[in-house]
């Protein structure tokens, strides 16, 4: 049987019962609440770190993109200027082969070749380079096919026969395609 405790006995018991179960019900305490706090002010900081490191990044990206691009202009700067000098250079060259035909009545003078010479120089110093054609592979990126005649022998098929207007380089960059007549 149970025993029976006396009311005084019983009032104890219930006293002793009553901080178990405040200890249940259990408050967050300062220390919880400032912990947790940290929790998440470490976790906003870490967001915030990766956005700056993130936008640095692309910031600087920028800047390394800026610079090639700037880089890239001045390369080629001068380009419109060489692209309207070249019939110049193409009416020159025209006039020197007629001059060294046998039968031409007029002559390349002394002068004019000295202009030719330093005009092509000046331009050659500025980054202006000649495509080579004649005898080379034909190649889309680099010629224009103006036409197709029957090769002359198996070796020149797909080959370039003759070039009709000159392709020019200005500092490894097309400015203008090669016309050519290629061996089919």
């Amino acid at each position: 049987m149970a025993k029976k405790n006396t009311p005084e006995e019983e009032i104890k018991d219930a006293s002793l019962k009553e901080p178990k179960e405040k200890s249940k019900k259990k408050k967050p305490s300062k220390s919880d609440k400032v912990k947790q706090e940290l929790e998440e002010s470490k976790i906003e900081l870490a967001e915030q770190k990766d956005k700056f490191l993130r936008l640095f990044a692309e910031f600087d990206n920028f800047k390394k993109r800026n610079v090639k691009e700037r880089l890239e202009l001045m390369k080629t700067a001068a380009q419109d200027t060489m692209v309207a000098l070249l019939p110049v250079l193409d009416d020159f060259d025209r006039a020197k082969k007629a001059a060294e035909d046998e039968n031409s009545k007029e002559p390349f003078s002394e002068g004019v070749m000295l202009v030719y010479q330093k005009l092509h120089n000046t331009l050659k110093q500025k980054g202006l380079e000649e495509m080579v054609s004649t005898g080379e592979d034909f190649d889309p990126e680099l010629h224009q096919a103006l036409t197709e005649i029957p090769a002359p022998s198996e070796d020149q098929k797909g080959k370039i026969i003759d070039t009709i207007e000159k392709g020019y380089l200005l500092k490894d960059k097309i400015i203008r395609h090669a016309k050519v007549v290629v061996g089919k």
